[in-house]
């Protein structure tokens, strides 16, 4: 039997083992959350896809994160794994910061704190204005 979770809005979800390797997938439920002008935790987004948080999970996961940003650079948007978040600090994790992602778009400070929280903050509402109304 296929592992079930909560997703966004507590919607219980079936578990697909190709959905954590589905960019297009995962690209329109944070397009979703970029419309409700919201970050989502690695665990609520593992929840859409059916699955409980485990780190081998969340490591598939940011591998299509990446993925993801790709698409969304061709298609001239700004990237939207800034969106996903631990819920601890709602921060995003260490992967987004050392694959190059903030580097690019001009930071080069801590990963943690106020400056790297404002940083986060900016750049999501970047993604929150791109998406309203589209």
């Amino acid at each position: 039997m296929a592992a079930k979770d909560e997703g966004l809005g507590g919607a219980v979800a079936a578990a697909d083992a190709k959905a954590l390797g589905d960019a297009p997938r995962i690209r329109a439920i944070l397009i979703e959350a970029a419309r409700a002008e919201r970050s989502i935790s690695y665990s609520e987004l593992l929840g859409e896809l059916g699955f409980r948080f485990t780190r081998p999970k969340m490591r598939a996961l940011c591998k299509t994160l990446a993925e993801v940003d790709r698409l969304c650079a061709l298609d001239g948007e700004p990237d939207l794994a800034v969106l996903v978040v631990r819920e601890s600090d709602r921060l995003p994790g260490q992967g987004w910061w050392v694959g190059g992602t903030a580097l690019l778009l001009g930071y080069d400070g801590p990963w943690q704190g106020a400056a790297a929280a404002r940083f986060v903050r900016e750049q999501q509402q970047a993604v929150f204005d791109y998406w309203k109304g589209r």
